[in-house]
């Protein structure tokens, strides 16, 4: 239902036993939301009005935030249907443009200083771009330790904020700041939902994200979206499709960075699931070879390529090529290298996973649906997201349904119980 503000309020009212007008007319916002609050109208319905987020009004009202920028003051006076002249809001003059076809001169000039003013205004202030930055990139730490739905709750905040501020023209560096943040949160969007299985609505995320990376100007940022979105098709889609994505991250690259040795990376994974397995394995020397180049990102923050994680891929390379000697070596040097790090993720159960395919290719089916149940049992229940369970599930695949017994029919049975408890959440 859509609150009603009372004008006369504006009139008669008061704040802190002084005329509310008297807070109106030095355009105090805070005041406003305040005075607002009081009477049981919530920030998410102040926010609504005047078009900004639940979450950046209740940071105005706490006095977190200044408001100053004309623009975001006249959505307040509509908005809150506040006397435009009471705020000093006046209606401005439309620029004088000369009838004749040669201007005058003086024409020109004040043509002039209104396009200069027109290209230095901005509805951002320097404070809330730090916000919005500090805000993304505290997302992007905590991003692995948490789960997917959490993510995608508590990101949308900031998309909304970042979203009401590209609305209106900013000057080409803060419009460029904002799009980076558009595109961090964009690709940890998209990652969450594949994470969740949800791969259409990935898809249309990991585009946004490039888009705004594109918008950004920034390359690293460009290979980023591109070599992390190449995961998507590699686990829902056509493994082709990731070799495409990894070529291109690899293309904008100028420099070996931790981002070009995962798409390397993804690319020699992809290969050999296609069966390319020589080119998969040249593929894996570029990757060891970008890595060495660019040196360790040992960090437990989202977007990074450890060691770790380069062991994970390039054990999935190695099983999916049939070197399984070499496949179990190189996950337990990346098994290791897990378990010293503080922070949760799934990717070790992915790597059981790959370890489960290797031994039901072996014929050693009890084993292998021994190791994929407890790969999927050491995650938190809100990580058993469909990424894992899709993977176990195909560790069941492999076994011939007339031959299923035992060990394979608890396993099959356990992700059917993991399915429906996640479909309830």
């Amino acid at each position: 239902m859509r609150v009603e503000i009372d004008p006369s309020w504006w009139v008669s009212g008061s704040w802190e036993g002084r005329p509310i007008r008297d807070f109106l007319e030095r355009r105090d916002v805070t005041a406003i939301f305040r005075f607002l609050h009081a009477r049981g109208i919530s920030y998410g319905a102040i926010g609504g009005l005047v078009g900004i987020s639940p979450n950046r009004a209740a940071e105005i009202a706490k006095n977190r935030r200044q408001v100053t920028a004309y623009e975001v003051l006249e959505r307040v006076a509509v908005g809150l249907r506040i006397p435009r002249a009471v705020m000093g809001l006046g209606c401005e003059p439309a620029p004088a443009v000369p009838a004749e076809p040669h201007a005058s001169t003086v024409g020109l000039a004040a043509l002039r200083a209104q396009l200069d003013e027109a290209l230095a205004s901005s509805t951002v202030t320097a404070n809330q771009l730090e916000m919005i930055e500090e805000a993304t990139h505290d997302h992007v730490r905590s991003y692995l330790s948490s789960p997917p739905l959490t993510v995608l709750r508590d990101i949308a905040t900031e998309c909304a904020e970042v979203l009401t501020l590209s609305r209106r023209r900013q000057p080409a560096a803060v419009q460029a700041r904002l799009s980076a943040a558009a595109a961090l949160l964009a690709a940890l969007s998209a990652d969450a939902l594949l994470r969740l299985g949800d791969a259409t609505h990935a898809r249309l995320w990991y585009r946004t994200a490039a888009m705004a990376s594109d918008d950004s100007g920034r390359t690293r940022l460009r290979v980023l979206v591109r070599a992390h979105a190449a995961m998507l098709p590699y686990y829902f889609g056509d493994p082709r499709q990731t070799v495409a994505l990894a070529e291109q991250a690899l293309a904008l690259s100028t420099t070996p960075c931790p981002l070009t040795a995962l798409a390397a990376a993804s690319r020699a994974r992809a290969l050999a699931r296609i069966g390319a397995t020589d080119q998969a394995r040249t593929a894996m020397l570029q990757a060891r070879h970008l890595f060495d180049q660019a040196g360790e990102s040992d960090t437990n923050a989202a977007f990074e390529f450890p060691e770790r994680r380069l062991l994970f891929y390039l054990s999935g390379t190695a099983a999916w090529a049939g070197d399984l000697p070499t496949a179990y070596h190189l996950q337990d040097e990346a098994l290791t290298l897990y378990r010293a790090s503080p922070v949760p993720a799934i990717d070790p159960a992915l790597i059981q996973m790959d370890r489960s395919m290797c031994l039901a290719r072996e014929h050693r089916t009890s084993e292998a649906a021994a190791v994929a149940r407890e790969a999927v049992a050491c995650l938190p229940e809100p990580q058993r997201t469909e990424i894992v369970l899709s993977r176990a599930r195909d560790v069941v695949a492999t076994v011939p349904a007339d031959q299923r017994q035992g060990a394979v029919i608890e396993l099959d049975d356990y992700l059917r119980e993991c399915g429906r408890r996640a479909a309830l959440t």
